[in-house]
Formats: C-alpha cells, structure tokens, sequence
C-alpha cells in the first residue's frame, strides 16, 4: 500500500500543456482514473472513499444529445436482445421521422445545471471538458443493431450518409452550444472502433462511411480550439491516421493485448496525444500490487515524452472483483512516477 498522501488536481494550464505537447512541468495528469465500473461499487461500498485523495485532473460535464423513449416517434421501439440486437430503426423509410423529432439543442432544459457545474469546475482553475458516449459508430450501432449495421455498410449506403449526416448536424449543434455555454478545453466521446484483433471494419469503409463526419467535427472543435478526446476499444492501429487527421487530438486507451504499445507510441506519439488507460481486463485484476505498479511504470515510459503527450486513465471502467490494493497500487505509482518521470524531463 502507498502513504496516506493527498494531491491537488494539476492547474487547468499543465493538464494543457500535456495534451498539446508543451513540456508540462508538473506530474502526467490523471482523467478518468477513477472509472468505477460494473459492480464496484456493491462491492467496496463507502471504501472506495478512500482513494478521494488521489486527484482527477479534469472536470467532465456529461451531455445527452437525444433520448429515443422522449422522441414521441411513432412506432413501438425493439429493444428486445440487448443494445447489440435490439433495433430502433427498424425500418430505413422511418428515418425521415427519426430525423425530424430529434431535439432542438438549443431548448434543452439540461444545460441549465451544467452551466453551473461548468463555472465551478472554472473557479477551481480545472481543466473542462463536456461530451457524450457513442459517435459516428455505436450510436448508429444501437439504432440499427450490430448486426444489421454491418450489412448496412455495403447494402445501404445512401442511407447510413443520411444518418450519418443528421446525427453529425445534432452532435455539431450540442458542441456548438456547448462551447458557447461551457467555454470548454475538450470535448470527449467514443466509437469502439475496434475489437480484439482487428478494426470492426475495414480502414477504407471507415474513410468512407465516418471519417467525412469525423472531418467536420474535428474542424468545428479545431476552429474553437477545443481538444478532441476520443474513446475507442479494441484495436484502432489501423484507423489511427485517419482519426489524427480528422482531428482527434486524445486518443484512449491503447488497449493492452490488442494494440502494440512500443509500436504507436514511435510511430504516432509526435503527433497524437494517448491518454493511456491501465488494462483492467487481466492486469489489474490478476497481477500483484507490484505487478500493476510495474505495468503503470512501463505505461509512462512507453507514452511520456520530453515535451508531454501523455495523460493515464483506467482502460475502462474498474469492475467488482478488481483487488482493492491493485487500485491502490495503479492510483498511487501513477502520481508518485508520473511526478518522477516528468522531473527528469526537467533536468
């Protein structure tokens, strides 16, 4: 176990500096490291509390951009089968309704509470992020169903553009007064892009089908100067180039034992950031405590470079069964070598 030590989150400016490669002077920022997953928290209950003085170095407001079920569409929505199977557009002549009930950002009763978490997330000097879960691919993914969505890439084309093209004006219209209410430093999202072994679809049927609506994104947040964090499992190698050109500015979490760590860090690391997330599949569940702290060190040499570049994450949420010591270990070598790491830059 570590000392009982407590730490402050990084200035807004450092947490900056790390993203955009400016030499930060202070530790590797920590987002997302406390990603309590499935079942954690039955399980350590009020312990968990324990690890408040380890510090998250950024503050995340969290957008809905729709809710089928308050849509008001006007057929009975599958759900039947669980998100991979079940199918809200069951039909491609029930799009042009889908389209026309998506709501308005710009009357969304939501916004009022996140423009006072904004402004104290502000006073405190934190960096600022706002966002969804699902993009370009997942939320085309639960609107379809796995299965389908795939036969649509080569089947449908036309229509997966015009769905593609609505929810990419709804997601540029929430970042928009996002931006606008928010003043925020990042945006973050996901599309799990990838899984085990490979991409879920081919790099050239991404070029075509999402990375034109990924472009558009990307230069919206660009021309804001806001930093694009994206979440992506499995292996994204593949896809890599087209998302830095898209304009993803983050890129988490290199998924241990589906993309080659040494590898991207040479071949991307000067032009992308990685916010490197620990595997919580098998390391922090199976190895010692000085086993994970190994893993956390190798992370950090592997990805922090002389000018930054780097922040650390959970891969994904932390679930029940994860030693509780094996969090300890991976929170506390993350501060205290993340400090160490970037005082030899220093020198």
């Amino acid at each position: 176990m570590g000392d009982k030590k407590s730490w402050e989150p990084l200035p807004r400016e450092e947490v900056i500096k790390a993203v955009e490669r400016k030499r930060p002077s202070q530790r590797i920022p920590l987002t997302r490291a406390k990603w309590w997953g499935e079942g954690l928290g039955e399980q350590y209950g009020e312990r968990l509390r324990e690890f408040d003085r380890y510090p998250e170095d950024t503050a995340m407001l969290w957008v809905g951009t729709f809710n089928v079920d308050a849509m008001g569409l006007s057929w009975e929505i599958r759900k039947e089968g669980g998100y991979d199977s079940s199918c809200v557009i069951d039909d491609w002549a029930k799009l042009d309704e889908f389209i026309e009930k998506l709501p308005d950002p710009d009357n969304d009763p939501q916004f009022e509470e996140l423009i006072r978490q904004a402004e104290r997330a502000r006073a405190d000097d934190m960096y600022l992020m706002f966002g969804w879960w699902g993009l370009l691919f997942e939320t085309p993914w639960g609107l379809r169903g796995m299965q389908n969505l795939l036969i649509d890439y080569h089947v449908e084309p036309e229509n997966i553009h015009r769905l593609h093209a609505a929810l990419c004006n709804q997601y540029c219209r929430y970042i928009e007064r996002g931006i606008r209410e928010f003043k925020p430093d990042g945006f973050w999202t996901s599309d799990d892009l990838g899984h085990q072994t490979q991409t879920m679809m081919r790099p050239e049927k991404f070029h075509e089908l999402i990375y034109p609506y990924y472009v558009r994104i990307g230069n919206l947040l660009k021309e804001n100067s806001v930093h694009w964090w994206l979440h992506s499992c499995g292996n994204n190698t593949a896809l890599l180039p087209d998302l830095i050109d898209a304009g993803v500015k983050v890129f988490h979490p290199v998924q241990k034992h589906t993309m080659d760590e040494v590898a991207v860090a040479k071949e991307f690391g000067d032009r992308i950031t990685f916010l490197a997330g620990i595997d919580v599949q098998h390391i922090l569940q199976e190895e010692s405590p000085e086993g994970v702290r190994k893993e956390v060190r190798f992370l950090i040499d592997t990805f922090d470079r002389p000018d930054g570049g780097m922040c650390i994450a959970a891969g994904n949420g932390i679930v029940s069964g994860t030693p509780f010591e094996n969090i300890e270990a991976y929170l506390n070598e993350a501060v205290i070598y993340g400090e160490e790491h970037r005082k030899k830059f220093a020198k």
